[in-house]
């Protein structure tokens, strides 16, 4: 999923939360991975079971980002949609026989999120936490040999945890910090017939902006 797509979900969403508190957001920031355990089991070219190193190089094009959809139900409680391009790339040797292992357009998830704040708690500062479930749509890239994966997939689901705080710079626009972790769980599909199932956990430091409706 390319940021059109992404952008586009949000601005569908959006009108239907209409009858509450909405409010867009967008991020970016340092996203990280530690190492993930990778198995691989293919007719074509055999098993192998091995752990792979990641860095997430958030500021490489494609970037990382995020976009988001809240609904504001209370004061304190609201729900909606969080699309985050994550992104790992081999940090290190690859794995003999590989000459690309990566998702890097990107690592994506797509979550339902629920959010508890504390409006201004702390003069304006409006600390929030959060937390939902969903999808990963990654961007597989695999080549190995003559076999070569490219494309998006829907590979199983996700989560993700939030914690951070905002604060007003007008009275529709503010600016946020938090820390999100996500974790997919990916059973992808190789072009030489096999599956490649690995299960990611990513790290973020997010800088964002945020109009409210």
């Amino acid at each position: 999923m390319n940021r059109a797509s992404a952008l586009c979900i949000s601005l569908i969403v959006a009108p239907a939360f209409a009858t509450a508190e909405v409010q867009l957001s967008f991020y970016g920031g340092l996203q990280s991975a530690p190492a993930s355990d990778i198995s691989i089991r293919d007719p074509e070219i055999g098993n192998d079971d091995f752990s792979q190193d990641w860095e997430g190089r958030s500021f490489d094009a494609p970037p990382y980002y995020g976009i988001r959809a809240t609904r504001w139900k209370s004061p304190t409680f609201g729900y909606g949609l969080d699309f985050a391009h994550n992104k790992v790339y081999p940090d290190g040797p690859l794995r003999d026989g590989y000459k690309v292992l990566e998702f890097t357009d990107g690592l994506n998830t797509l979550t339902i999120n629920a959010y508890r704040r504390w409006n201004d708690a702390i003069g304006d500062v409006t600390p929030y936490v959060g937390g939902g479930v969903g999808i990963a749509l990654p961007h597989v890239e695999v080549t190995n040999g003559e076999f070569e994966t490219f494309g998006y997939q829907l590979t199983g689901p996700a989560a993700t945890w939030i914690a951070g705080a905002s604060v007003p710079i007008t009275d529709r626009w503010s600016v946020f910090g938090e820390y999100k972790g996500t974790f997919s769980s990916n059973t992808a599909d190789l072009e030489s017939g096999g599956t490649l199932e690995t299960d990611i956990i990513t790290n973020a430091v997010n800088l964002g902006v945020s109009f409210d409706f």
